[in-house]
């Protein structure tokens, strides 16, 4: 399953008839710190299959939608389960969702929760949400704690770089600089680099790590193969950071789907030809260092 819940209706300590209902994504980090803000309560989980995608992107996608929340409803038959009518959705779903449909299609109201989960228990308290509550933050902190995400995603392209920066000393420290920097550094730098759309971001964070490591090449190795080479550096490097920073828009509270896409149209072409241009250069700068050309 991945990082995937089983969709579905949820019990959480000892729910009541009269238990509130609160509604999320059937992603893993999503379910997990719903779940970790209620302890010592007792709530109904719906769990939306949202394809394990959580409830900022799949909102946009439409997966936490509408027509899958009434889906859910009905599914697990909630209505004969709970005295209420009343769902509570985060607010970072609201895109997604058209509350007088839901209303009629399945005859329960939505309601919106705070923005973090953390402040679940004092609006269920109250039944309020502060200014505060509603504010979406995208911290240092928030920013980072998706690093363990793209670790797994990417863990065998990782294993790979350093399996290569085995065989190839000289070029491991520039290995790991661009390891770190799309994992690490991407999202710790993002407000602080320049241009607005995240693939350009991520090719100048690119460019910035590579060009300490090229200026050794260029003023401590010899011969006309630490040009390509260096060449092949940017390019590749450069092209892949940007990949990953176009991969970051779905994960940050600012981004369109509108923007994406543009995003996606403008950037994926060039990177591509970035990538192919700088494969070249480094078979060209082999084939100098072997002294065939």
């Amino acid at each position: 399953m991945g990082h995937r819940v089983r969709p579905g209706l949820y019990a959480i300590g000892a729910p009541e008839r009269t238990s509130p209902v609160l509604v999320t994504a059937n992603y893993t980090l999503s379910f997990d710190a719903l779940r970790s803000s209620l302890t010592g309560r007792s709530v109904w989980i719906l769990v939306l299959d949202t394809k394990g995608i959580n409830v900022w992107c799949a909102a946009g996608k439409r997966t936490f939608g509408t027509e899958e929340l009434v889906k859910a409803v009905q599914a697990t038959g909630l209505a004969s389960k709970v005295e209420g009518r009343t769902l509570i959705l985060p607010q970072l779903g609201a895109p997604g969702v058209s509350a007088h449909a839901v209303k009629k299609d399945c005859g329960f109201k939505v309601e919106y929760g705070p923005v973090r989960a953390e402040d679940l228990p004092a609006y269920l308290d109250t039944g309020e949400c502060t200014e505060e509550m509603r504010t979406v933050r995208f911290t240092l902190k928030d920013r980072l704690v998706l690093a363990p995400v793209e670790i797994r995603n990417y863990r065998w392209w990782m294993l790979l770089m350093i399996l290569a920066a085995v065989f190839v000393p000289f070029y491991g420290p520039l290995v790991l600089a661009m390891t770190l920097g799309g994992i690490f550094l991407f999202p710790a730098l993002l407000p602080y680099l320049p241009g607005k759309d995240l693939s350009l971001k991520g090719i100048v964070l690119g460019v910035l790590l590579v060009t300490p490591f090229a200026l050794y090449q260029l003023l401590f190795w010899h011969g006309t193969f630490v040009f390509a080479a260096v060449v092949a550096e940017y390019l590749l490097i450069a092209a892949w950071l940007g990949y990953l920073g176009l991969n970051f828009t779905g994960s940050t509270t600012f981004t369109s789907r509108t923007g994406v896409r543009r995003e996606i149209f403008t950037y994926i072409l060039p990177m591509a030809v970035m990538a192919i241009l700088g494969g070249i250069a480094v078979v060209s700068s082999l084939v100098l260092y072997a002294g065939w050309l």
